[in-house]
């Protein structure tokens, strides 16, 4: 029998299923990440994170030095992904609930993820973290026609236009016109981008409420419509931003997603993200039940 330990948390109502494994012994196959994600089946979440020594991890142990834990993620299909920003949050206040790190308000840390390493820093209502660098991922395009794609989503009669981001995973952000509302939008399938990224990516729909303010909804790759996405609302706070000409240097964002508020903090190119993250409940699950 193949038991388990397991930890659920949310940020913003982003869910994942924490699962410890220091030493990097587990080795979850893409069916038993789907089997602990399953809302029915499962414990039910929107992605997997595996707790691991980053020494412990082959692919990323050459970032050991910098940072001892590797945020191990996995979308709710079984498939890797680059990272998560809610995952981060949560993964940060796992370590600090563990004492893995000290997690003291202003004292940074580093967690290594696929994406690179990531700066955690606790704020009074929850974590921020440095996601570093962004880029338009077809910067000729976007320069030259302010979008790089169009997108069909059900519950818009016409393609709309799109601009992709590269947040460290892919994103692609459509601004909706006036005549189409967020609450409109059927997300339960998969909307269509042309061109179609090799890759895949996260979808955010954004609708400007006020200044640095906007609401948004996201279909995300390998796991659907989800609550909240922490990279969505960067790319999504990003995109409106370039979209509005770069008016200041550093400028806060507010980001309004279906499980809450996420803060968005944009200096020129680099970006960073703050938000609450819960942890909710402690068990074990036998995965010989998959």
């Amino acid at each position: 029998m193949t038991r388990i330990h397991f930890t659920k948390g949310h940020g913003t109502q982003n869910d994942f299923v924490l699962v410890p494994d220091e030493s990097g012994e587990l080795d979850l196959t893409p069916e038993q990440v789907a089997y602990l994600c399953h809302r029915h089946a499962g414990i039910g979440a929107d992605g997997v994170i595996r707790v691991v020594r980053t020494a412990n991890v082959p692919e990323v142990a050459h970032l050991a030095p910098q940072a001892t834990w590797f945020m191990d993620y996995r979308n709710a299909d079984g498939s890797l992904a680059e990272m998560c920003g809610n995952g981060t949050r949560v993964f940060a206040e796992y370590l600090r609930s563990r004492g893995l790190v000290s997690g003291d308000e202003g004292a940074p840390f580093v967690i290594a993820t696929r994406a690179g390493l990531k700066e955690m820093v606790a704020v009074p209502r929850g974590w921020a973290v440095d996601l570093g660098q962004w880029r338009l991922a077809r910067a000729e395009e976007a320069e030259r026609r302010g979008m790089d794609s169009v997108v069909q989503v059900h519950g818009s009669p016409d393609p709309l236009p799109a601009l992709s981001l590269d947040l460290g995973n892919p994103h692609t952000v459509v601004a909706l016109p006036p005549s189409v509302h967020l609450s409109a939008l059927d997300l339960s399938d998969a909307p269509h981008i042309d061109p179609h990224p090799e890759q895949g990516s996260n979808i955010e729909f954004v609708h400007a409420i006020e200044h640095a303010h906007i609401g948004m909804r996201v279909h995300e790759r390998g796991s659907g419509e989800t609550r909240s996405c922490g990279t969505g609302a960067a790319a999504a706070a990003l995109a409106t931003w370039w979209w509005g000409g770069q008016p200041a240097d550093q400028v806060d964002w507010r980001v309004d997603v279906l499980g809450g508020t996420l803060g968005v903090h944009i200096k020129g190119t680099e970006v960073a993200l703050s938000g609450p993250a819960v942890l909710v409940a402690d068990g074990e699950i036998d995965l010989s039940q998959l």
